[in-house]
């Protein structure tokens, strides 16, 4: 059950994140791309909201239920470009800080498909995904009712 609305109680706390949001919609990343580690972050953290979310996102966009399917095992997984494979990497060290910092081999990596100014609008990316799903998981807000918006629309 759902413990709280953070957007109701604290209006300020919705508009700060939608306000970061609608930067990132903007900021020159493939939306593909940002929803895909937006997916990738959310599977790591547990947020079932946004799981959905970024889930039905991707299949608006026309992304293949089975390049869905094989997020988890994404270095198994031929299908992925090198660009994404790099974002997925740099996703999961910023996302899980392990060790307290993120490796310089994935910082290479990183850098080698990402602009300066791409990297930084990427991590910003990571730390919104990020807090979503803290937002989410702590006030346990309820999956299943996000729809994608339609192509054209």
């Amino acid at each position: 059950m759902e413990r709280l609305s953070y957007a109701k109680a604290a209006p300020g706390v919705y508009q700060t994140m939608r306000g970061m949001h609608d930067y990132l919609q903007q900021c020159g990343i493939e939306h593909r791309l940002l929803n895909l580690v937006y997916l990738r972050a959310s599977q790591i953290n547990g947020c079932a909201f946004c799981i959905d979310m970024h889930w039905k996102d991707l299949r608006a966009e026309g992304v293949s239920e089975q390049q869905l399917y094989m997020l988890d095992a994404w270095r198994e997984w031929h299908e992925y470009s090198d660009r994404e494979r790099a974002a997925l990497e740099w996703t999961e060290a910023v996302t899980r800080l392990q060790g307290g910092d993120v490796p310089d081999a994935v910082y290479e990596q990183a850098r080698a498909h990402f602009d300066e100014a791409e990297l930084a609008n990427l991590t910003l990316a990571l730390c919104a995904i990020n807090s979503w799903n803290r937002l989410n998981v702590a006030f346990r807000r309820k999956a299943g009712s996000y729809r994608a918006p339609v192509a054209g629309a």
